[in-house]
């Protein structure tokens, strides 16, 4: 008999300790498990892109989806956006430079708006995804509206761009998306300082 009592309390506190664990380290439990694979909410070739901003940070717009560069989390490194001497649009990171295409007319460098379409031949797509895992939010308090997200998960937009010579651009970016109980799921870019934002940017060769 005290063998099972024991055995029961032990599986009450090893429950009670596996729940404040995903409450309280949740979104870093979710980065984890993020690593090993994401749920895929659409995909779509990129046919244009603009660029807003004086080449530190600013946005891209890329088909009809936002990307914003003003919040790098380490250790990515901040991009670079300009133009080429061939009249491309451009973006480089730790000392590489990718051509994303060639400039709509009327851009220029003097602009804070530059504006492309993809190279023929390149391989260019936008993919919006978000976690398998989600974490509760049970001690949140918001005092002026009252309402609060009673769950909250990790969003990504995945930039990838191919070239025909087999150089490739990846971007990513993570934020966070909260759930309420009587609207569902919100807005997918809430930010968090120090965690969200572009996470990874890599040029190679």
């Amino acid at each position: 008999m005290r063998r099972v009592l024991f055995t029961f309390v032990l599986l009450i506190l090893l429950v009670v300790g596996a729940a404040a664990l995903w409450i309280f380290q949740g979104p870093k439990i979710a980065v984890y498990l993020d690593r090993y694979g994401i749920i895929e909410s659409s995909s779509e070739k990129i046919a244009s892109v603009e660029y807003h901003g004086d080449g530190a940070a600013g946005t891209l717009f890329v088909n009809r989806t936002t990307l914003f560069l003003d919040s790098v989390i380490p250790p990515a490194q901040a991009p670079t956006i300009g133009s080429t001497k061939d009249g491309k649009l451009a973006i480089a990171a730790r000392g590489k430079v990718f051509p994303l295409g060639p400039l709509a007319p009327g851009s220029d460098d003097s602009s804070e708006l530059l504006a492309a379409i993809p190279d023929t031949g390149d391989d260019a797509t936008l993919m919006l995804g978000h976690s398998r895992a989600y974490w509760p939010n049970p001690f949140e308090m918001n005092f002026m509206t009252g309402v609060t997200p009673s769950w909250k998960r990790h969003t990504y937009q995945r930039l990838r761009w191919i070239k025909p010579n087999g150089s490739k651009l990846e971007m990513l970016w993570r934020y966070q998306q909260f759930y309420y109980t009587q609207d569902g799921w919100a807005n997918p870019t809430m930010t968090q300082e120090g965690q969200t934002g572009l996470i990874k940017i890599e040029i190679s060769p």
